[in-house]
């Protein structure tokens, strides 16, 4: 009773600093077997691990089989035994649920004009968690935004706003989308010089884009830097207006999140 009780402290403990640190994980559990049914393993995205199945050649396969997961992005999948480890013929038939553990997902738009509202609304509708950053004190007033799951920021500096809100930019997909080449300016110099997101979206045509970039490039920020950045910003999706725009911004960081090809499914 002892050992299983420490087993589910340390599973607890783990989880509890996953989320607080925002890291990427898989959780394994045993959920049908010969025994053991019921225990966990965690595996993290930098290797290390924690938890066991009681069978240290079984460890060492859900832990070889855990980075499969992570790169495909699939929230939960079950594996039989034997499509990972058939040399295990005791849990041949055994089942493994393996669930990615992720940072909240969030949602962060400079400028709240008529396309990052719009953006915000959508980003919330969809579960994300949004923040909608201005320096406009009457486009963030809180009775214009009903949605409990969209922070407004009224920005005195852009710099200083957005890189607070990014934090270590772990599951914060950021869409720059403000009304001018400055601000523009502001908003990337300040994503970039600092935890990098999981994704960067600047909007505009492609010479006002490639303006912004080539500024940024000249003051010292590195090609491999700006080359994460979405410019200009979205799927081609034949947006008009601000409604549409902020679709196919949004469709494109759900393709980037999901490992999705933002093709057409009927071309595929």
């Amino acid at each position: 009773m002892k050992d299983s009780t420490d087993h589910t402290r340390s599973i607890s403990s783990s989880l509890q600093r996953l989320f607080e640190d925002g890291a990427l994980a898989i959780v394994v559990t045993l959920i049908e077997a010969p025994r053991n049914v019921g225990a966990k393993m965690i595996i993290e995205e930098n290797g290390s691990h924690h938890g066991s199945f009681a069978d240290a050649t079984l460890d060492k396969a859900v832990i070889r089989q855990a980075p499969a997961l992570l790169a495909t992005k699939e929230e939960t999948r079950t594996f039989y035994g034997r499509e990972f480890a058939p040399e295990l013929t005791e849990f041949s038939e055994a089942q493994f649920l393996f669930e990615l553990i992720q940072p909240e997902q969030r949602v962060v738009i400079c400028g709240a004009g008529h396309v990052g509202a719009s953006l915000a609304r959508f980003a919330a509708l969809l579960g994300y968690r949004a923040t909608l950053i201005d320096d406009r004190k009457e486009f963030v007033r809180r009775e214009d935004f009903r949605e409990t799951n969209i922070e407004l920021v009224l920005a005195e500096s852009w710099t200083e706003a957005v890189r607070a809100t990014i934090g270590n930019g772990r599951g914060v997909a950021i869409a720059i989308v403000t009304r001018g080449h400055s601000e523009d300016e502001q908003c990337l110099r300040a994503t970039v010089t600092s935890s990098i997101p999981d994704y960067v979206g600047l909007i505009g045509s492609k010479r006002r884009t490639r303006i912004v970039l080539e500024r940024l490039r000249e003051s010292g920020i590195s090609s491999e830097q700006l080359a994460k950045v979405h410019a200009p910003i979205g799927l081609d999706i034949g947006a008009v207006t601000p409604e549409e725009v902020a679709l196919a911004i949004l469709a494109e960081i759900v393709s980037v999140r999901r490992g999705g090809s933002g093709g057409s499914l009927s071309h595929r």
